[in-house]
């Protein structure tokens, strides 16, 4: 065994390693976002923000160097191809569950901006002297690009 098929064998088992480690990370925030307990990612979300850009910096390097993967032996490009594979359907899933709340974040601020909005609004109109009444004075933004 040359010393780049060595080299190739260790960078695709470290590669397969991290990327079922974010496998794990992901399913898990899916879980939670399916279990409607968003909040539960808040603690873990450093660490999976640090492992996606691992892996977004290895698999680049592997990807630079093709002659360090061809190199390795077939049954370890395979078993990188099924990590990565399994990889992109979780996140696929992720996905799906992430736009999912924050659609219905979005929803519950739309709604409560529009309450605050109309509760707000009921008091003005015109007094008995013919001027208009003053609303609340207090402003109330709402960004739909945020």
């Amino acid at each position: 065994m040359t010393s780049e098929t060595a080299i190739g064998i260790a960078e695709i088992r470290r590669l397969v390693v991290l990327t079922e480690k974010l496998s794990e990370r992901l399913k898990a925030e899916t879980a939670a976002f399916a279990a409607r307990r968003p909040q539960d990612v808040t603690a873990s979300l450093t660490e999976t923000q640090e492992l996606a850009n691992q892996y977004r910096r290895e698999s680049a390097q592997l990807k630079a160097n093709r002659e360090m993967l061809m190199a390795a032996p077939a049954s370890e490009r395979t078993a990188l191809i099924r990590a990565t594979e399994t990889f992109e359907a979780i996140l696929a899933t992720h996905g799906r569950a992430v736009e999912a709340a924050r659609t219905i974040s979005e929803g519950l601020v739309k709604a409560i901006a529009h309450e605050v909005s109309a509760a707000r609004a009921l008091g003005t109109g015109y007094g008995a002297t013919g001027q208009a009444a003053l609303g609340d004075g207090r402003a109330i933004t709402f960004n739909r690009t945020a």
